[in-house]
């Protein structure tokens, strides 16, 4: 009898042992590692089959975790899409962070700044929330980071790639606090493969070579020839670079025992810095790559997802898994929708199959800094685009040198087609004004080059999506549609040196900035008849 009772009392306490370990394993908040690049487009990462760019480390998180296959940015700029992620909430929600280069309004907190009052360590390296001036109400600086770990440098492999040491800055922050159990968040922003490059890098110091790239890796709204193609390769360089410090930052991970519990996410802010790409709101747009990978969290890894992700939802996924409540983040309220189910194999409850995206005003160069404003919903490989204003130029207007496209070869090439009436096509796509409405089939036209608009066949999709996109920019207050559009051109640019560019230009003012853009960018497109003006 006294052995039953002494066998009841050690399994007994083994169960209870085994449920307070349970318990504080399920209480264990994990950390998390962000990691975006500046300017990538979702098709040039190893895991998504692109074969002339080289990401292992992107590559080992898929493979170790999560590949999302429809993650799209709500806005294709860098501080609108960033405001985005921070705030989980659409542009149109956003006030002056709509825009590119905004003074962020005081009345938005970022989720970083809501895991700082509960418990995590916050920082982070390179690009955070930029370019934007952000202040507290007393107008004293603020980050919505929290804290900037830019330190330590490095001698990077070209003369454009940064020169801060990501991999270092992360290891000087790890340092900072040896307490492992408190949870941290880390932003590694890259500053690649932002543009500009070192010309010719890809092939000099990549061993990379243009019969890497095959006929259908250039997009057809570009030229094919040998330019363009060293544009790639350079732009490929650099995607290599931020990957291999993402490499470093995984090793010391597991150096210190953290990677397992470390929820590593990997992205872009927007799609590469080439025509008809960033700052558009087309497929290769906004249309990103995202990795996550997490070994304490992940069910059954190695999973390809097709739900649609917008990056409002990584605000409130980053809450849920630190135990935030909404109201005790201090955040405004929170569009966006947590995707921690998925982690465990389970659906969304009440996801969308939809994601929305959108623009107000990015770089500037029209008069008066106006914008082009534009709406779009994605659904069931679906694209339905609305152009508010199509009278404007898409790209910013010709005379101040389409200022919504960096600078760079492939921009001079496709520019330079305009000369030719035959090939003036190639400059219609990246630079021609766009009608009221567009609308494309994904999944036989990425290349977004073939308006529906009018086709029969599509009538019925084409209503649907327009219909659900306008019934949902009603529920969230847009004010483009609430008749009160106007106040997105009425906030003021922040870029002092950039401010009013286009009465500055005309004025032969000597302080006004383009370094973004070169001089052959500006065109007199009056001496080209054949092109709609």
């Amino acid at each position: 009898m006294m052995n039953k009772i002494l066998i009841f009392s050690v399994l007994l306490s083994l169960h209870f042992l085994s449920q307070c370990s349970s318990q504080a394993l399920a209480k264990k908040r994990p950390n998390i590692l962000f990691a975006i690049m500046d300017d990538a487009t979702y098709k040039h990462m190893g895991a998504y089959g692109c074969k002339w760019v080289k990401t292992p480390n992107f590559d080992r998180v898929a493979k170790n975790g999560l590949l999302f296959q429809r993650a799209y940015t709500n806005n294709a700029k860098c501080a609108p899409s960033r405001a985005n992620i921070l705030t989980g909430r659409n542009s149109w929600q956003l006030e002056e962070a709509a825009n590119h280069w905004p003074y962020f309004p005081v009345k938005f907190r970022s989720f970083a700044e809501a895991l700082v009052e509960h418990g995590y360590r916050v920082g982070y390296t390179g690009k955070g929330f930029s370019p934007a001036v952000v202040q507290n109400a007393d107008g004293s600086k603020r980050d919505l980071l929290v804290k900037a770990y830019n330190s330590k440098k490095t001698t990077p492999p070209t003369t454009k790639i940064s020169p801060v040491d990501y991999a270092e800055n992360f290891t000087e922050f790890l340092k900072e606090d040896t307490d492992l159990s408190k949870p941290f968040f880390f932003w590694f922003g890259g500053l690649e493969p932002h543009r500009g490059y070192e010309f010719g890098s890809g092939i000099a110091k990549g061993n990379k070579k243009l019969s890497d790239l095959q006929q259908e890796d250039v997009f057809k709204f570009w030229p094919d020839n040998d330019s363009v193609r060293t544009d790639l390769l350079d732009y490929a360089f650099e995607i290599e670079y931020f990957d291999h410090q993402l490499g470093k930052m995984l090793a010391k991970l597991e150096a210190i025992g953290e990677l397992e519990n470390t929820l590593i996410v990997v992205t872009s802010d927007n799609g590469m810095a080439f025509p008809r790409v960033k700052g558009q709101e087309y497929e290769y747009s906004n249309h990103l790559p995202l990795a996550i990978m997490w070994a304490d969290g992940i069910q059954n890894p190695g999973r390809k997802l097709d739900n649609y992700i917008s990056f409002i939802d990584f605000a409130p996924t980053f809450l849920e898994l630190a135990g935030v409540e909404p109201d005790a983040s201090k955040m405004q309220s929170v569009t966006g929708q947590s995707f921690v189910s998925l982690f465990q194999n389970e659906p969304i409850k009440n996801g969308n199959d939809y994601v929305l995206i959108g623009k107000e005003r990015h770089d500037v160069g029209r008069p008066h800094d106006q914008g082009y404003p534009i709406r779009g919903i994605v659904q069931n490989n679906m694209l339905y685009l609305h152009n508010f204003k199509p009278e404007r130029w898409p790209a910013g207007n010709p005379e101040t040198g389409y200022t919504n496209t960096d600078g760079g070869p492939t921009k001079t090439v496709v520019l330079n087609k305009i000369k030719t009436p035959q090939e003036a096509y190639f400059w219609e796509w990246s630079f021609g004004k766009r009608p009221n409405e567009e609308f494309y089939d994904l999944s036989t036209d990425p290349d977004c080059l073939h308006n529906l608009i009018g086709d029969k066949k599509y009538l019925s999709h084409y209503k649907l999506l327009k219909e659900k996109l306008f019934s949902k920019l009603l529920e969230q207050k847009d004010p483009r549609v609430l008749g009160n559009g106007d106040i997105f051109d009425q906030y003021k640019f922040a870029d002092p040196q950039s401010i009013n560019f286009y009465e500055r230009f005309f004025n032969k003012d000597k302080s006004l900035d383009w370094g973004w853009i070169t001089d052959s960018d500006f065109q007199d497109i009056s001496k080209f008849p054949y092109i709609q003006k």
